[in-house]
């Protein structure tokens, strides 16, 4: 008996896809109208379960985005924008009742084994197994703007298809594969010429549907665990006689955040830059970077090895290093357990930065895939600027990692206030880990202040003032706390407050280049 390996496949999507559903946006739709790298991410981190990609001989050929939502809001009018989250499916709602189809696409080279069929199949099938109402999705009519002087309104139009009076590339599919139209969306998607801005809303209904909606407990990524363990290192900047020596008080800490079992240890901004001290004489600011960047292969291999001989995932602070283009950036190296390396360059330099070091910002703020779900960092000075935490978390980030370095009090205060915001107005986890100490022969980074700490949102499943652990001030220490994500769920759910269910995506939201 002989068998030959699956050539088509339609399975869900996994954050590893991304890679191969991008390109096929800029083929289907153009480069400038499909989905970016970090909202594909937000929606395989919100919904799971609702993403799909076709999959013909290893080759991602298609793609399918779904998440839930209210009927009451499926089934009102609404933009593509408003109830898509602006394409994160930021507004996926695991107590709602209806399944909202998002988007589909095929390549165009494979548009007749029938992917878009299977996909309006698989939809079905998620739709009676969650146990929900039905699916509502808004839908093109490329047709139209051929007819719409004859059909001045479209629903008109639709009449038109229904009764095969007309033919609709789209609509007239979508028909066949047992939709109904209960409405139209008026300017659902301007951009949309073909369908002059509008769209059909079609429903399908549940035959399966039960009077009362039970919600499922597998809706969410269920691979997540019941509760992380960080530790956050408040790390003292001393003179050091060589870098085998900064590398020990380094693994020291590791160490000790593995003896706890914790998940993550997190270290502070600029850190690094105590192994300037080993230099015989002061640098010059210019100098200084130049030397300090020379450090950053050694300690990338340094780090990664603690990552995996340690089993912990390592937010190893931030360290300036030099770019492709000769540019300093300060850029944060995440060392998972797994031995990848990840990056985040600080986007918004200081001023102080920005004129002693001459340290430019970067570009992009995408969620790291780590074993306890996404995460995201915000480099001391990003923190306060609360378009970023947002962003991440609507890429799927719950847990936000901010590694800082501030001279005195007021600058600490700055970033500690913006942080606990953050994690208020997401409904996240801050975690904090700054330096203390002094560093006299160091140019702008002499003197430090700090008290590293935990942070929550401020509701009653966590602690009362929103502080799942800090550190005494200006002194070495680790802090460190369980925090658990599935009391940050419920809280973004059925919350006192529900920031981020709560947005009004019909007044604004942020757009990132």
């Amino acid at each position: 008996m002989t068998a030959t390996r699956t050539k088509l496949v339609i399975r869900n999507a996994k954050p590893k896809d991304i890679a191969g559903i991008r390109p096929l946006y800029d083929k289907v739709y153009g480069v400038a109208d499909g989905y970016t790298v970090d909202q594909i991410a937000g929606q395989i981190n919100k919904f799971p379960d609702g993403q799909f990609v076709a999959e013909f001989e290893g080759q991602i050929v298609g793609h399918c985005v779904t998440f839930v939502i209210d009927s009451a809001t499926a089934l009102s009018q609404h933009t593509w924008n408003e109830i898509t989250g602006g394409g994160f499916a930021a507004r996926h709602d695991p107590e709602g009742d209806m399944l909202y189809g998002m988007d589909v696409i095929v390549d165009s080279e494979f548009r007749r084994l029938r992917i878009g069929q299977r996909f309006y199949k698989v939809r079905q099938d998620l739709c009676q197994w969650l146990e929900l109402k039905g699916i509502v999705f808004g839908g093109r009519m490329p047709g139209y703007h051929r007819h719409q002087k004859e059909f001045p309104n479209p629903a008109d139009y639709i009449d038109a298809v229904k009764a095969s009076k007309l033919r609709d590339p789209v609509l007239s599919f979508q028909l066949r594969q047992g939709f109904e139209v209960v409405g139209v969306l008026k300017n659902y998607m301007p951009e949309d010429i073909d369908s002059c801005g509008h769209a059909t809303q079609m429903f399908w209904r549940n035959p399966l549907e039960q009077e009362t909606i039970k919600a499922k407990p597998s809706l969410g990524d269920t691979t997540l665990p019941e509760r992380v363990r960080l530790a956050t290192v408040q790390f003292q900047m001393r003179r050091i006689n060589s870098i085998d020596e900064f590398e020990q008080q380094v693994e020291y800490f590791v160490d000790i955040a593995s003896d706890y079992r914790s998940d993550f240890v997190t270290f502070p901004e600029l850190f690094t830059l105590q192994l300037l001290s080993l230099e015989g004489k002061p640098l010059g600011p210019a100098d200084a970077i130049a030397r300090i960047s020379e450090y950053t292969p050694r300690f990338i291999a340094f780090m990664e090895r603690l990552a995996v001989s340690y089993n912990i995932n390592i937010i190893g602070g931030s360290h300036p290093s030099r770019m492709p283009d000769g540019d300093i950036h300060n850029v944060a190296y995440v060392f998972l357990r797994d031995g990848s390396v990840h990056t985040q360059e600080k986007l918004h330099p200081t001023p102080s930065e920005r004129s002693w070091w001459n340290i430019k910002g970067g570009e992009g703020n995408s969620v790291i895939h780590t074993d306890c779900g996404p995460i995201g960092v915000m480099i001391c000075y990003d923190s306060e600027f609360p378009e970023i935490a947002r962003h991440l978390v609507d890429q799927g980030a719950l847990i936000l990692f901010v590694p800082f370095c501030t001279d005195e009090r007021r600058g600490y205060l700055r970033v500690r206030y913006c942080s606990q915001a953050r994690a208020v107005e997401n409904q996240c986890y801050v975690v904090m880990s700054g330096v203390v100490g002094n560093l006299p022969n160091v140019e702008n980074m002499d003197i430090h202040y700090a008290e590293s700490c935990i942070l929550t949102p401020s509701d009653f499943p966590f602690s009362r003032d929103g502080i799942a652990a800090d550190a005494a001030p200006n002194t070495e220490t680790v802090a460190i706390a369980d925090l658990s994500l599935s009391d940050l769920l419920t809280a973004r759910q059925s919350g006192s407050v529900q920031n981020l269910k709560d947005r009004r995506f019909d007044l604004y939201r942020v757009a990132w280049k």
